[in-house]
């Protein structure tokens, strides 16, 4: 139970981080779009990388396996909270516009996560050296 709960705090903050910028920076998307772009495009990364390796801390084993779990379940909370934000109210925008300006985005979480998992794995068997 208590690693369930983890995840999902860890997959609410994976959506809220972002969602908190953007509320923040939300006039450059009118101002300025491409550099609003940019900057949730780097929040999602930061924030993405920031609480997976604090996930992976408590972690042992089975990194890579586990670093595609909380990607994916990162991903699909933040569709599934963006679509109580997205589907109605001032927010409101068609599937169709959702996935080409936020939607896609966010299979960057998986890759991020695999990806580290994958780096936490070759430096638990040693393979990551700078030495040549």
């Amino acid at each position: 139970m208590r690693r369930v709960a983890r995840e999902i705090g860890f997959a609410v903050l994976a959506w809220l981080v972002p969602f908190a910028v953007s509320v923040c920076i939300f006039p450059l998307k009118e101002s300025h779009p491409p550099l609003f772009d940019s900057l949730m495009g780097v929040t999602l990364t930061c924030s993405t990388v920031i609480l997976a390796v604090l996930y992976f801390r408590r972690l042992t084993a089975s990194y890579v396996a586990q670093g595609a779990r909380i990607g994916i379940t990162w991903a699909v909370a933040n569709w599934l909270l963006d679509g109580l934000m997205f589907s109605s109210g001032p927010m409101k925008m068609s599937l169709d516009q959702y996935v080409m300006d936020i939607g896609v985005a966010y299979i960057a979480i998986p890759v991020i996560t695999v990806g580290l998992g994958i780096a936490a794995n070759m430096a638990a068997k040693g393979q990551l050296s700078t030495d040549k």
